[in-house]
This record gives C-alpha cells, structure tokens and sequence, in this order.
C-alpha cells in the first residue's frame, strides 16, 4: 500500500508553506498528495456563519494543485471536531505529515503553534513542520541531531533516506557535554589532554553508531560534527546551512531538545517518533 504525503491546510502563511513543501517532496517521491482541512464547525454550522467565517476549500487547493503539478495524484479529505485529534487521525497512515510551524490563529511571535506542537508530540509517523517563510538554505542537505549515547534509529534512518532521496549531503551532528565532576571545576579549564581524550570517546562513539547506516546507504556523504556544546544549540546552529532538520522526539511528548529547536530552527524541521 502507498501511504500519501499528508498536509495541514488552514487558510494561513504557514500551512501555505507547507503544502509548497508537501508538493515537492511528493513531486520528488512519487507519492500521492492528500490535503486536509479540519474544521471545528459541522457543515450546518460553516452554512450559518457564512460568509462571516469563512472556512479554507481543500478542494478548490486540490483543483489549484493540479493544474499547476498535473503529474502529481491529489485528493482532498476534509474532517470536523478537535484539530490535533482529528489530524492524526486522518495522517495515521501518512508516509509523513505536513504542517505549519504556526497555524491560523495563536499569538503573534510565537515560533511554533499548539496544533502543530500537539502534532508533533502525539503522531505515531513523521511530522514535518515548515516555518513561514519557508526558511531552510537553498541546495543544503539534511542535518541530523544524534544522541550517541541513545541513538534513536527511526530519526537516523529517515535522514540517511532523505539525504539519498535528495541526492544531498548529511551532516550528522552530536552534541556532548563535560562530565558533572569536570563540570563543576569550571570556570577554570579542564587540561587539554584530558578534553581532548573526552573528544576521542565521543568521535568514536558517534562513528560506532552510523556504520550500519552508512553499510545501508553508500551513496550518501556524511559529514560527522562532534560538538561540546548543549544539543539545542548544536541543532540551530546546524539548522541555518540545511534544508531540513531531522531530530527525534524521545518518547511521548516533545523533550526540551526538541522543542527548543523547534523554536529556533532556521529551516523545516522532521519530528521522528
């Protein structure tokens, strides 16, 4: 069975960034592309408030689609109640869902909306959320944040795929920190010899990690970047030469690495449960 792209669409700047996105990566993929409306309204109720309220037509996007991608399979799928509910029930079968970093609605400089948080943290497949405009360096390649420690497989191997997918370069990047006991002898510095030692552990230990990864995939070229520095830091930084971000989420729910990225990423960001 062919699992769609799935894309969020609520009428704003954001979710129009997103199916931008959405239609690439289905274009590139070949997969078929299915655009989602979720309304809190029943259609007796949209039919009352019309045209005071007016409610995004997935269909009229689809039409839209069509005649500007005609190679692209299209469908429109429209849905009623509570937006993220009904979200990852529609998207529970997507290859990946798409959506905005931040929806119609919410307040103003808020990087990352609470549907596409909710998303994000609940979905059982990948979620991409796009920032508007739809930052991300134009030719970069795909960035991965990689715990060595507790690498999580699902977010390697989306990236790995991606990269081959985009014929792009992967800059794998792991983030470490001092240990408490080093730590606490700050400011003053630890010896260089016993840093750098540390280092080595590290380097070793990430590239340990990606060698089944790299088996599987020959033809992508990785970048391993080593980093004494906290993840989040790491990650936006790394995110403002990418064209996407790929991080795993940790469990259920979004864990403060995740979401500090989310709120700083300079390009769209692949959430991996």
């Amino acid at each position: 069975m062919v699992r769609p792209i799935v894309v969020g669409v609520d009428g704003s700047a954001g979710s129009r960034a997103a199916v931008d996105w959405a239609v690439g990566e289905a274009s590139l993929r070949g997969l078929p592309l299915r655009v989602v409306h979720v309304s809190s309204l029943g259609e007796a109720d949209v039919a009352s408030v019309w045209p005071y309220r007016r409610e995004p037509a997935p269909d009229a996007l689809v039409k839209a689609l069509v005649e500007r991608h005609p190679e692209l399979r299209v469908e429109a799928v429209a849905g009623t109640g509570a937006t993220v509910p009904a979200l990852l029930a529609l998207g529970a079968r997507a290859d990946v869902m798409v959506l905005g970093m931040r929806g119609a609605g919410g307040f103003a400089g808020l990087a990352v909306g609470s549907v596409a948080h909710g998303v994000a943290a609940l979905a059982g497949g990948p979620v991409v959320l796009v920032p508007e405009p739809a930052l991300g360096r134009a030719g970069g390649g795909v960035a991965l944040g990689v715990d060595a420690h507790v690498p999580a497989g699902a977010a390697v191997d989306f990236a790995f795929d991606a990269a081959r997918t985009h014929e792009s370069g992967l800059h794998v990047v792991h983030a470490w920190q001092l240990p408490s006991a080093a730590a606490r002898l700050m400011p003053y510095s630890m010896p260089e010899e016993d840093r750098g030692a540390l280092e080595d552990q590290e380097v070793q230990r990430l590239s340990d990690v990606l060698r089944p990864w790299r088996e599987k995939y020959p033809q992508v070229r990785v970048l391993e970047d080593v980093r004494l520095n906290s993840p989040s830091a790491a990650l936006v930084r790394a995110s403002a030469s990418a064209a996407l971000l790929v991080v795993g989420r940790g469990g259920a729910g979004l864990g403060p690495t995740a979401h500090a990225v989310l709120d700083h990423a300079g390009c769209p960001v692949a959430v991996i449960p």
